[in-house]
């Protein structure tokens, strides 16, 4: 057989939902493996995930064939799923679109190969056995059926692994490509001629030339194979970071190629007998050559096992790597590279030639993963051999979300950190931790930007002014509210059009307006109450021009009447106190000036969806930065909250600055439990967890603080792992966080949790995002410049980039 054209010999008869009936009689059980993203697992995850595929397969019946295939291809990112409608989502498409990366694809195949016996040499598996066959293996296929199910519902029932039936389109095209060489916009057939002298020396399929490396005996194994190992490349003095034993085959291994790893489930006490057999035939020769006496250590060592270990299961097993290019002569440099994985884990792979190379690409195929002979596998015990699983993939994207990247190619990778259906949180509020310099600002005008071009509404409570040209990039939909020194932001808490805004929701707004300003923290319900009473009488005897003023002039005047009028007691709404307490803020009192608007302007800010409160002149100063919040949040409560259906998120921006008084903190706690209601969340930026007060409000904060990003921090995490219950590996991946600076592709990388998920992403953004998150430096300044002068900041943006460019 020298060359093979599936529409001639195709390998499959039948497929009955997920089932495969093979033309050479063989039974096969299809499925697609979603495995947990590269560097997302501990050394504890690794070894979990090694314990349950050893129990999931250890009850497998005699004679059934494990194929696990991992499929690596080179691709260029297509970005088909990336948004192109606003100026940064082109940009953000652009600058993705092509990028090389490598793919991933996980496949577990269960056999029932229809001669159980062991197979001769160089099986032609294209042979038919008969077009009715699977009708005679009935029982034992309901058998398989069965106890693969059981199989595949305990891995499903694991929090890290899903194996999900593969349906006969995914089948039949995993079939073809295959067969068809991974060539793409072409049949074409394998060409399988022999080496000969000066002629092809690698499997031929179409423009792409094939060849191998295997495990295929005892000898090829060093002294120990374990389900993790140090992963060098962000191991450092002080921590270290796992990966999958052989994951250097994997992700890590950027070529063509395909990792198959093939398990024969057999008979314990017939392997026994056989390999002790071998352990006498062994000893007696061991004195003829040093092979002989490495493999009869080795396989004494398998049989102490077996001995040792009543759950132990004997198989055979075969391992290799399939690999292709367009070049003939990049095979071998892509050989020697395997060969070098290989030596790091202290093993020797086998290069088949010849008759021998072809059979293994066509016995790799899962239809005829039974073919190989006992000469092409190693026997051991099922433990040591899922050692050698890939037990992780890709990053995996989110069917919506925020853009980041992957730490493997800088590709984008969409993280739904709203979580719309509750799946990982129950609270979507955020926190941005990172010192001085790191880009908390940065990252945040990335996370809103998105956010907002979502259809996400939203407000930014800012010190220091980062979000000025973030906000201008959308000119109809953003307003910013900048406080300066002795004016209002026109915001009147009290002010109503008409009777029908008085609704119960707005008076027990107003009520908890009043008694904040009067800084009664311990009020109760008699107090609450006793508010309302006044409002309402309030509301009724004046008709217009509410106010605080008006409201104070209002108990001012029935000062000796009010609480006898009201039925209401002077513990619970003490007039001295409402009077002297609130003059601060009425007529000639020193925050006068805060209360002092008759129209409310908060109808500015109802159809805007960027509101930019910007505080910064007054966040020194604790009691008008606290009744500055309290007034924001009466515009929010009247405007933005009031359709629950909309979206919305609140962020406080520099919040160290703003946690200096306990008012404030109390203040912005209101905000997380208001959310509740909402169809929002809320966001916070600090520089260290330190700077959130280790108290019942802060604890409170954190408990419903469910998505966590964390940027590099030199002085280590240590504090962050204590506050949020962070696990040991969450550590190490935070300590493993690098950033590049330099060069033409600049990125940082971050740690994200999301609730029990994390990872390390990466923030690597177009030139014209960059231009766009910029909060300070010259060339935030040489773009304002520009945007004074045109007054548009897409066009600001592009002229600055232009400028760069010749520069």
């Amino acid at each position: 057989m020298k060359t093979i054209n599936l529409s001639d010999c195709h390998p499959i008869l039948d497929i009955q939902e997920h089932i495969v009936f093979a033309s050479n009689g063989n039974v096969v059980l299809c499925y697609q493996a979603d495995l947990p993203e590269i560097y997302s697992l501990s050394e504890s995850d690794f070894e979990e995930l090694h314990g349950s595929w050893f129990q999931a397969f250890k009850s497998l019946p005699v004679g059934t064939v494990i194929h696990k295939q991992d499929i690596y291809q080179r691709r260029h990112y297509a970005a088909y799923t990336l948004p192109q409608d606003t100026f940064l989502q082109k940009a953000t498409y652009n600058y993705f679109k092509g990028r090389d990366h490598l793919e991933h694809q996980s496949y577990l195949y269960f056999i029932l190969p229809l001669n159980k016996n062991l197979n001769t040499k160089f099986v032609n598996p294209f042979r038919e056995a008969g077009k009715a066959i699977h009708k005679k293996l009935d029982h034992n296929v309901r058998e398989l059926i069965a106890a693969v199910n059981d199989t595949v519902s305990f891995i499903n029932n694991g929090n890290k692994i899903i194996l999900r039936p593969l349906v006969e389109k995914g089948i039949i095209g995993l079939t073809n490509i295959y067969f068809n060489g991974f060539n793409e916009g072409f049949d074409t057939d394998i060409q399988l001629e022999p080496a000969q002298k000066g002629k092809r020396k690698h499997i031929t399929v179409g423009d792409h030339y094939f060849d191998v490396l295997a495990i295929n005996s005892e000898r090829c194994f060093g002294d120990t194979v374990q389900s993790s190992k140090t992963n060098d490349k962000f191991t450092s003095d002080d921590f270290v970071f796992h990966q999958g034993f052989i994951d250097g085959l994997g992700l890590n291994f950027n070529e063509n190629h395909i990792v198959n790893h093939i398990i024969y489930m057999d008979d314990k006490h017939k392997w026994r007998k056989i390999l002790d057999k071998k352990i006498e035939e062994l000893s007696k020769s061991s004195n003829f050559g040093t092979q002989n006496k490495v493999v009869l250590k080795k396989i004494q060592h398998i049989v102490g096992r077996i001995n040792e270990d009543d759950t132990s299961r004997i198989i055979r097993g075969h391992l290799n790597v399939i690999f292709w290019s367009q070049e003939a002569q990049e095979l071998s440099r892509v050989a020697s590279r395997v060969k070098t994985e290989f030596k790091e884990l202290d093993m020797l792979p086998y290069y088949p030639k010849g008759e021998e190379r072809k059979h293994y690409f066509l016995n790799s195929y899962p239809c005829f993963a039974s073919n190989f002979s006992n000469d092409d596998l190693y026997v051991t015990d099922l433990k040591h051999a899922l050692c050698l699983y890939i037990n992780n993939t890709n990053y995996r994207s989110d069917a919506n979300g925020i853009i980041f990247n992957d730490r493997q190619y800088n590709t984008p990778v969409l993280k739904d950190v709203w979580d719309e259906k509750k799946k990982r949180i129950k609270a979507r509020n955020f926190a941005i931790f990172a010192p001085t310099g790191e880009g908390k600002s940065f990252l945040a005008n990335n996370i809103l930007r998105q956010y907002f071009e979502d259809q996400v509404r939203l407000v930014i409570i800012d010190l220091g002014g980062s979000y000025n040209k973030f906000a201008k990039l959308y000119p109809k939909d953003h307003i910013i509210l900048r406080y300066e020194q002795g004016k209002n932001l026109g915001i009147n808490p009290f002010y109503i059009s008409n009777d029908s805004d008085l609704t119960p929701e707005r008076l027990e707004d107003l009520a908890v307006f009043l008694l904040e300003l009067l800084a009664l923290r311990e009020s109760t319900k008699a107090h609450e109450v006793a508010v309302k009473k006044v409002l309402l009488h309030y509301y009724d005897t004046i008709r217009s021009s509410h106010s605080l003023a008006s409201l104070y002039r209002f108990v001012n005047n029935k000062k000796n009447i009010l609480i006898q009028e009201l039925g209401i007691r002077e513990e619970h709404f003490s007039v001295y106190n409402f009077l002297h307490i609130l003059s601060e803020y009425v007529g000639d009192g020193l925050y006068s000036f805060l209360f002092n608007v008759n129209e409310d302007q908060t109808y500015k800010i109802e159809d805007k969806r960027i509101i930019v409160f910007e505080l910064d002149e007054v966040k020194d100063n604790k009691e008008i930065l606290s009744v500055m919040l309290k007034l924001i949040k009466s515009a929010i409560q009247r405007t933005i909250w009031r359709n629950r259906s909309e979206r919305g998120i609140i962020l406080f921006d520099e919040f160290a600055k703003q946690l200096k008084f306990d008012n404030v903190l109390e203040s912005v706690e209101f905000y997380y439990q208001a959310i509740r209601k909402q169809n929002g969340a809320i966001g916070i930026i600090l520089q260290s967890i330190n700077q959130l007060p280790s108290n019942a409000t802060s604890a409170s904060i954190l408990e419903n603080t469910q998505v966590i990003y964390s940027l590099r921090n030199e002085k280590g995490y240590e504090e962050l792992q204590k506050r949020l219950h962070l696990s040991s590996h969450d550590l190490n991946q935070l300590k493993s966080i690098r950033n590049n600076l330099t060069g033409s592709r600049k990125y940082t990388e971050m740690f994200i949790k999301i609730g029990k998920e994390s990872n390390i992403f990466r923030l690597e953004v177009p030139p014209e995002a960059y231009a766009a998150y910029l909060t300070d430096g010259t060339e935030n300044e040489a773009i304002m410049a520009i945007y004074e002068r045109t007054g548009d900041m897409e066009q600001s943006i592009e002229e600055f980039l232009e400028r760069s460019k010749s520069e």
